[in-house]
């Protein structure tokens, strides 16, 4: 396997294992697990942080000059940490209101 393909399994593994993570965390918060959600949610971030550290890696040597192939598995990788940093943002705001609504079944 080429450099550049470890580079991007890098990138969709970590983004699938963040947006896996978020999905767990948004669970947790349905079932009133508010403290395991925001566990989780940090335990995605981690993964979020190291896919988009090997993006920027990407990013400053292209602005460098080491210019790499456009592949589609390049642009899935892409779209697959978009879309987990997105579902990441989403999921907190999702959490926020879960616990607003715990709050209110329970007066």
């Amino acid at each position: 396997m080429e450099e550049m393909e470890v580079i991007i399994f890098e990138i969709i593994g970590n983004g699938g294992n963040a947006k896996g993570l978020v999905y767990e965390a948004i669970q947790a918060s349905e079932n009133g697990e508010f403290d395991r959600a925001e566990e989780l949610l940090k335990e995605a971030d981690e993964y979020l942080v190291k896919a988009h550290n090997i993006q920027t890696d990407l990013i400053q040597k292209e602005a460098a000059g080491e210019h790499h192939e456009v592949s589609v598995i390049f642009v899935h990788a892409q779209d697959h940490l978009m879309t987990a940093m997105e579902v990441r943002t989403l999921a907190e705001n999702m959490i926020k209101l879960n616990k607003r609504l715990a709050a209110l079944e329970a007066k």
